[in-house]
């Protein structure tokens, strides 16, 4: 599988509804470093309770 950004081999897949995406490391971090400054990581670890310690 091949990075959707570039023609790299993709280090890492998401799937959802059957779809994979590939992404290099250089643009899963572009692509983390983005999620990391909008609101979305936020509700994301809301979403997955990170904090929770039980």
């Amino acid at each position: 599988m091949y990075c959707h950004y570039c023609d790299r081999e993709a280090a890492y897949a998401a799937e959802k509804d059957g779809v994979r995406v590939g992404l290099c490391d250089e643009h899963f971090r572009e692509r983390l470093e983005a999620l990391a400054d909008s609101d979305g990581l936020a509700a994301l670890r809301e979403r997955l309770d990170v904090d929770r310690t039980d």
